[in-house]
């Protein structure tokens, strides 16, 4: 497809490459002036071809100064989650919106009965109790149908009364109201009771095993009581500035009481990975595992704490551990990165080369390239630099034929088909404001002494000043802190009573079954990517998605599609959001609990799984319009609905990119990231094959995203060896300019492609030992512990009396002869002891 160069290039290409006596001149001239209008309403056929022998100035591929025009800048802020609305949103499927009205009608009928010719908006805050008073009642009924009703009305209320509403922020707003109303007189304690008997109800889980396809229908039940949880969670979560002093108490005593087990003897959370772990065993099919999912999320981001939280936490933590301050908060700092722009592929290069004709080749009679193709820009500024004036285009053309190196081999007209060319008179350009040195404080990776780090006696002055300066620039992290803490004073630091903090509470009741919760989320995370494949032994995730019965026109078939891809989607967001909570809280809670996660994700394949997540189209994955705006909650309840049609459904919504998917490939990859940083093992075991995709992720313009995608690429560059990093030197550049330096660290100039994985097995195999110390000293009986009490008194051990077998008073004798008598004394070895 023929496109055409930008306006900031046109003058070039039509001065150097078209001649003054060509007929077209005239079609030229026109179509610069339309460029310099901004006009981009032509059609490429109607361009002329050029007679033999003359090179059309519109076969580069199309590029902009801002990077590709299909890799647009994602106007993205990271955070806990999106936003309150989205966030509600995402709780229900599209194929459940009919059960939106039958909430409505089950509140109704009993809310007419009981407060006849009122409404719910009408009512006093005594009123409202009462009417919830009298619904908790009816929870407690025999009648499986009885309760059921009481609990859809219930939901009603949760969702927001939309019936009396008349906008979505009434709705949103009389939500927040009911759920605190809701929790205040001990709803979410009542439906933990019925979600205990659900879970335990082996007639459900039987009928589930019979069908042959499990619908929405086999999930009705536990769908309700997780959709009031799940209501309640969010909204009492989410911290608005107006709310009153009495909801601020009400939000603490319900994160103690989720992080902290009161009536029973595990937190909630763990109630949540049971469900995960029963699931995917395949003994409850019918659990709707998208809301487990999502309100299991949310309680450990309610529990635990979210970014802002954490960094508190770090905070906390260093002034215990006497460590200095954080010089700064890597969320904040990646929030004012630039988004740089993407790397040009080295097949697009080729496909360039091959495009400009052999009689120029011959004309310039220069010798030919060599096969290492040189990577293109990651960054505009790094080949044209904005603050130069505006009058040099020439003398930049001169200096560009000086270059040495790879660059020196490219003579000027190969180098105008891979990097944009200057134009004679060019545009103003707007100046940008550099910031001042590199966005990271610099760190020193730590150097293992033994048993002393700190003496300097009898070293001259000078080193004293280095070593002074060196820990004023040295960033320590707590977790390295606690790994080379002097173990004769590792009581005084971490002494046996540790503090119950949610995290802490949390890993020991996940510890004896954590190898199984971390299988069971990725088993769903395999089967709800979008590369993966339909198996007949993988696990059924769209039970409560589907509809009992199936669509029969095209219109109800794509709808149903959409919502598929939307459900598996929903389901990545939840389980990357978790799965990095946990690594991030129990890091920051202890360095080995942390290892102790990663090497079971490790060992159950999550690092192939997140590769394999990769291994597609990642821009196509970004953008993809999975949602059909006008069937979301809150929206569907107020508005009246347009009639659908296979047009609007294939459109879509009009947003830039979809957030959740965005979110996923953030987490996947700093989860990656945590897995593989210092490991060398798992990097060559598995991350050498995100090459290729590493680069192509490049192309999706966020800075925050580029920024892990660089680290991983970081990770194993001296692992690609020299040529690779010839031919990506513009990746090279944007690694130094954006991730953080550890001034002893080779990843530029490092040279291992003859390791292998087995040549660091010795790593993973002492960081499991001492993980396994960890657990059993602090976490099993301490009668079998190192750190047992030591009985010192010589009176006490001697008068201990001690079990000998049965037999040793038939042969003492001869013991005592052999191994007492008949051994000389060697006193010159006690001498030398001496």
């Amino acid at each position: 497809m023929l496109v055409l160069h930008t306006a900031s290039t046109f003058p070039r290409c039509f001065k150097t490459r078209t001649p003054r006596s060509h007929p077209c001149e005239p079609l030229l001239r026109r179509l610069e002036e339309l460029w310099r209008k901004g006009c981009e309403c032509w059609q490429p056929s109607r361009i002329p071809k050029y007679p033999q022998g003359c090179a059309s100035p519109f076969l580069t591929p199309p590029r902009s100064p801002q990077g590709s025009v299909d890799c647009p800048n994602l106007e993205f802020e990271y955070g806990d989650a999106d936003g309150h609305g989205a966030e509600l949103a995402e709780l229900y499927s599209y194929t459940e919106e009919p059960e939106l009205s039958h909430n409505r009608r089950c509140f109704e009928e009993d809310f007419h009965t009981q407060v006849p010719h009122r409404r719910w908006l009408e009512l006093d805050r005594a009123q409202q109790k009462a009417y919830v008073m009298r619904l908790l009642d009816g929870l407690e009924v025999v009648n499986r149908d009885k309760r059921l009703r009481v609990a859809r009305a219930i939901l009603y209320l949760a969702q927001g009364v939309f019936g009396d509403c008349d906008n979505e922020g009434d709705v949103l707003h009389w939500s927040r109201h009911n759920s605190f109303l809701l929790y205040q007189l001990g709803t979410f304690s009542a439906f933990l009771e019925l979600l205990n008997m659900e879970i335990e109800n082996s007639q459900a889980c039987s009928s589930a095993l019979r069908k042959p396809a499990i619908s929405l229908a086999d999930s009705t039940e536990l769908r309700v009581l997780l959709s009031v949880m799940y209501l309640m969670v969010e909204n009492i979560r989410v911290e608005q500035e107006t709310d009153p002093p009495e909801w601020k108490t009400c939000r603490e005593t319900f994160r103690m009481e989720l992080s902290f087990p009161v009536h029973t003897e595990e937190p909630f959370a763990l109630l949540l990975f049971t469900m995960v772990t029963k699931f995917c065993s395949g003994h409850a099919p019918h659990f709707p595992m998208r809301k487990v999912l999502l309100l299991l999320w949310k309680v450990l981001l309610f529990t635990l704490g979210g970014f802002e939280a954490l960094q508190a936490m770090k905070v906390r933590r260093r002034e215990e551990l006497g460590l200095p301050p954080l010089p700064e908060d890597s969320i904040q700092v990646v929030r004012g990165m630039r988004a740089a722009s993407p790397p040009t592929c080295a097949i697009e290069l080729v496909e360039q080369q091959q495009q400009q004709p052999q009689q120029q080749q011959q004309k310039r009679g220069h010798r030919s390239r060599r096969p290492l193709m040189k990577q293109d820009s990651l960054d505009i500024y790094n080949e044209r630099d904005p603050f130069k004036n505006d009058e040099g285009g020439v003398d930049e053309e001169e200096n560009d034929d000086m270059d040495s190196g790879i660059e020196g081999e490219l003579d000027l007209m190969e180098r105008d088909a891979i990097i944009p060319a200057m134009p004679a008179q060019r545009l103003p350009i707007e100046r940008v404001s550099f910031p001042k040195g590199l966005p990271w404080a610099p760190s020193f990776t730590c150097y293992d002494m033994e048993m002393d780090t700190e003496t300097l006696i009898g070293l001259p002055r000078p080193i004293h000043e280095s070593v002074k300066t060196l820990k004023q620039v040295r960033r320590v992290t707590a977790g390295s802190e606690k790994c080379h803490v002097n173990p004769f004073l590792f009581l005084l630091h971490f002494p046996l009573e540790v503090q119950e903090t949610p995290c802490e509470v949390l890993y020991r009741a996940m510890l004896y079954n954590l190898p199984q919760y971390m299988i069971a989320l990725l088993k769903i995370l395999l089967a709800a990517a979008p590369t993966s494949k339909a198996k007949t032994d993988s696990i059924n995730i769209l039970a409560d998605v589907l509809p009992e019965e199936m669509p029969i026109t095209v219109l109800q078939s794509m709808k149903l599609g959409i919502d598929v891809n939307r459900h598996k989607e929903i389901i990545v967001k939840s389980i990357s959001a978790l799965l990095l909570l946990l690594l991030k809280h129990f890091k920051l809670n202890h360095i080995y609990q942390f290892e102790y996660v990663s090497q079971h994700l490790v060992f159950a394949n999550c690092i192939p799984l997140i590769l394999k997540f990769f291994n597609q189209n990642i821009m196509s994955y970004i953008t993809a319009k999975n949602s059909i705006s006008v069937l979301d909650y809150p929206h569907c309840t107020v508005c009246d609905l347009p009639e659908l049609t296979a047009e609007s459904l294939e459109a879509g919504d009009n947003n830039q990119f979809c957030w959740r998917n965005l979110f996923s490939c953030i987490n996947l990859l700093r989860i990656l990231n945590k897995l593989t940083k210092w490991k060398h093992s798992r990097t060559m075991r598995a991350l050498l094959v995100l090459d290729a995709g590493g680069v192509y992720a490049l192309k999706v313009k966020q800075a925050m995203m580029q920024l892990y995608v660089l680290k991983l690429l970081k990770i194993q560059t001296k692992y690609l060896g020299r040529q690779w990093r010839k031919s990506n030197m513009k990746t090279m550049s944007a690694i130094y300019q954006k991730v953080r330096h550890r001034m002893n660290d080779d990843w530029a100039y490092g040279n291992d492609i003859d390791a292998r994985p087995w040549d660091f097995q010795a790593e993973e195999c002492t960081l499991r030992a001492n993980i396994e110390a960890f657990n059993s000293r602090r976490y099993d009986k301490p009668q079998d512990s190192e750190f047992a009490p030591v009985d010192n008194c010589l009176q006490s051990v001697l008068g201990q009396r001690l079990e000998l077998p049965e037999d040793f008073h038939y042969s003492y004798e001869l013991w005592l002869e052999r191994e007492v008598f008949s051994q000389p004394i060697r006193w010159e070895e006690l001498l030398h002891c001496q």
